[in-house]
Formats: C-alpha cells, sequence, structure tokens
C-alpha cells in the first residue's frame, strides 16, 4: 500500500434495488462526492482527493460493476447510477459534487431529482445533442470485446473518447496487438485489491447504455436548483464542447471554464488533477456567482 493510499479508509451504502457500493474516503470538512468516468474506478481519483482533503471530505465511489461495488444488475441505467449518488449523498450530508465524463453523466441525472445538491461540477458528458453522437464508434467496440480481442476493444474506446494524439492516429492493427500484451501482463501483477484493466475494458459496454439514455436529458436541467460548474479541456473531442455549450443555454445558474491544454481525462491520477482541484475549490468554496459561459483559464 503507498503513503497515498494510507489515508483512505473505505465505507459502504445500500443503494434503492439492494446493491451494495463502496466508496473511499478521505480528509475533514464539507463532503465532496467525486464520481469517475469510463474505465475507471475510485482510485483514479486518488490524486485528486489528495488535493482536495485539507479543504474537504472526500468520497469517491467504485461505481457498479467495479471494485468495491456489486454488480451492474438486470435493470442498469441511469436511474440505477442516480440512485446509488442519492444513497451516498444521504448517508455522509454531502451537497457538493463532481462528475468526469458518463460520470457527469450521473452526476447530472441526480442534480435534477436531489434537491440536497448545492454545488455541481461536470466535467465533459457525452451526451448526444444537436446531431453529434459521442457512441459513433460502439459497434467496433462491441466487436472487438465480443471476440475477446480487449486491446482493440481498448483501443477504439480511446480513439473514440480520448484526446485526438499521435498514439490514437496509428493503426489499430499495429496497436491493438501491443496493447492486448500490456493488458494480460497488467492483470497478472496486479495488487489483491486493484482493478485490472481486463475486467475494466469490459464495463465501457454499460457506459455506453447511460450515452444512450442521456439523449433529451439537457430538456430537464432547468429543474436544477444547484449552482453549476461547466468545465471542458481545449483538447478534446469535439462533441464534448457542443454538450457543454448546450448544457450553458439552459442551466439556470452556471459558470463555464474552458481549461486550455487539457484534455478528457484530465482528472486522473497522473494527468492534471492539481488543475482541477484548483477549479473545485474555488467553485465549492464559493457562496453564489454570476453566469458566465466565456472564461478561459490558462
Amino acid at each position: 500500500m503507498t503513503p497515498l493510499e494510507e489515508k483512505y479508509t473505505t465505507g459502504y451504502i445500500t443503494s434503492k434495488d439492494g446493491t451494495r457500493v463502496g466508496y473511499r474516503q478521505a480528509g475533514t470538512g464539507p463532503g465532496v462526492v467525486l464520481v469517475h468516468g469510463a474505465m475507471m474506478t475510485s482510485k483514479n481519483f486518488m490524486q485528486l482527493a489528495d488535493l482536495l482533503s485539507n479543504e474537504f471530505t472526500v468520497y469517491i465511489p467504485d461505481r457498479r460493476g467495479r471494485g468495491l461495488s456489486g454488480p451492474f444488475g438486470p435493470n442498469y441505467g441511469i436511474e440505477s447510477e442516480s440512485e446509488d449518488l442519492q444513497a451516498l449523498i444521504h448517508k455522509t450530508g454531502s451537497d457538493r459534487i463532481f462528475g468526469l465524463s458518463s460520470g457527469a453523466i450521473c452526476v447530472l441525472q441526480t442534480a435534477i431529482i436531489e434537491p440536497s445538491l448545492k454545488h455541481v461540477v461536470l466535467y465533459e458528458p457525452p451526451i448526444p445533442v444537436n446531431g453529434t453522437d459521442p457512441s459513433a464508434w460502439s459497434n467496433g467496440y462491441e466487436s472487438a470485446l465480443s471476440r475477446g480481442n480487449y486491446g482493440k476493444a481498448m483501443f477504439v474506446a480511446m480513439k473514440g473518447t480520448d484526446d485526438p494524439s499521435l498514439f490514437t492516429a496509428l493503426p489499430t492493427f499495429l496497436i491493438a496487438p501491443l496493447l492486448n500484451i500490456a493488458i494480460n501482463t497488467n492483470a497478472k501483477k496486479l495488487a489483491s485489491d486493484d482493478v485490472s484493466f481486463k475486467s475494466l475494458i469490459p464495463t465501457m459496454h454499460y457506459d455506453l447504455i447511460l450515452v444512450r439514455e442521456s439523449s433529451g436529458i439537457i430538456d430537464r436541467c432547468n429543474e436544477i436548483k444547484a449552482e453549476m460548474l461547466l468545465l471542458g479541456g481545449t483538447k478534446s473531442q469535439g462533441y464534448f464542447k457542443i454538450a457543454l455549450d448546450a448544457l450553458s443555454g439552459v442551466l439556470p445558474q452556471s459558470k463555464r471554464v474552458e481549461l486550455r491544454g487539457l484534455g478528457h481525462t484530465a482528472a486522473d491520477n497522473g494527468n492534471s488533477p492539481e488543475k482541477i482541484a484548483k477549479e473545485l475549490i474555488d467553485f465549492f468554496q464559493s457562496a453564489g456567482m454570476q453566469k458566465d459561459s466565456s472564461l478561459l483559464s490558462e
């Protein structure tokens, strides 16, 4: 166990349908919930949580089907994810929450129906809007997964969701075999409480369900009473910006910040969690704000 991991305790809540959802906890102060995205677990936010822990008590749930939590269940969808978050919010009394990517879809759904939330931050939810299709790559992913080609499935998902780069520009037939080797090596070297890439890659299937179910969610956002912060990076896929633009136009109390040089996984360990932490601390400690959709943060 690393020194960072030693700072955390674990806990559990039971969701409405009986699913057990585990979470990691650290820090002191008002409660903040951090909700990870696809092919991640709570451990992907450990550095971000550490940066927040001097100001807040941070709770990081493992979303269903991952890590400390129970299975997806037969009726999995945006409602069950939201019920998990509501159970955690009610247990901890947290009124501040951050969600990344598909986790941001879960957070947005929860903000619509959970009145106790006061400060909500969304980082690039992949919501279909204005003709965009964030899941356009899903057939290639599902096909590779059905054949057991985890490397190709992972690479297809990365090309569809992650920041454009030299790596994702390379042909699949070159990268997929190398990824398969890395995935199998990772599975053999993990500590007992870690989650392997091989077990996380199939979970993207369920995140794609959330993307499809989120179509039309923006039309219900005028019901939200919480103050909202909408974050995105200048290096991310274009459809994320289109979704944030649409949200900014509908949300009654929202602030928009575009982070220069950052991409879709900025909050992840080893990426740029310190820049995300700064935005979260400033926002979560604020008492009120004016809507501004034109801010650009260095």
